[in-house]
């Protein structure tokens, strides 16, 4: 395969990776907590010959996210949770604990406090947190704890890692590799959620971008093919 076919299929292979990230930020925008995913890309240049020239490739190298706080939203809800500032939530899953800045809870019918995907958030020492169901007024003060009509049940897992060990696991859960830490000044906001950090119309900017770089490459395959088939017909003359 010729020099300029592999490296515009290198790229081509990099943005379709990119149009579905930027597809995945743009269904999520509404959604509570979402961090956006961006793409990084990265060129390889090979050495040639001493009188030929380098070989120029640029490929999607890796994902990154960005953890820039979203708007907080009031809702009024008593189990709507927002983290202002640094932290996450504590949500125990079959893999085990994860992280995550959505905190839209509820309880399930034995009291336990759950996330939207019914996975149990966690106190500070990773239990779970069971709420009285006969409980008439439910507050959640600053550093997490709660308390049910004045009575304090425990306090929500708030705790911070180290963003490079950090990796996705779904849209809202996050798993830290190199283990986190409790936040020793958390603040917890009842009654609010942190929206999702995208912002749609720059998603839909990129997307349009990335679509017009795709169809310039496909326009060099194009190209490309056009000129070896006259090459074949011209080598078929007699």
């Amino acid at each position: 395969m010729d020099n300029p076919v592999y490296i515009s299929l290198s790229r081509q292979a990099g943005l379709l990776k990119e149009l579905d990230t930027i597809a995945n930020n743009i269904a999520n925008a509404q959604t509570a907590g979402y961090k956006r995913e961006g793409a990084l890309f990265t060129e390889y240049v090979a050495a040639a010959g001493l009188n030929d020239p380098s070989m120029s490739m640029g490929r999607l190298g890796a994902h990154y996210s960005s953890f820039l706080q979203g708007e907080l939203s009031r809702t009024g809800g008593s189990l709507d949770l927002a983290i202002e500032g640094e932290g996450f939530f504590l949500i125990g899953t079959a893999a085990g604990e994860m992280l995550s800045r959505a905190g839209h809870f509820m309880t399930t019918a034995e009291g336990i406090l759950v996330n939207a995907d019914g996975l149990a958030v966690l106190d500070e020492g990773g239990g779970e947190l069971q709420i009285p169901l006969e409980a008439r007024q439910i507050a959640i003060a600053g550093d997490g704890t709660i308390s049910a009509d004045g009575n304090a049940l425990g306090k929500i897992g708030v705790v911070t890692a180290s963003p490079e060990s950090m990796s996705r696991q779904g849209a809202n859960l996050w798993q830290a590799s190199d283990g986190y830490e409790p936040v020793e000044s958390a603040k917890v906001l009842q009654g609010f959620i942190e929206s999702s950090n995208v912002d749609p119309i720059n998603e839909i900017a990129r997307l349009i971008e990335v679509q017009r770089n795709y169809e310039a490459g496909q326009k060099i395959f194009e190209e490309e093919d056009e000129r070896i088939s006259q090459v074949i017909q011209t080598m078929r003359r007699p």
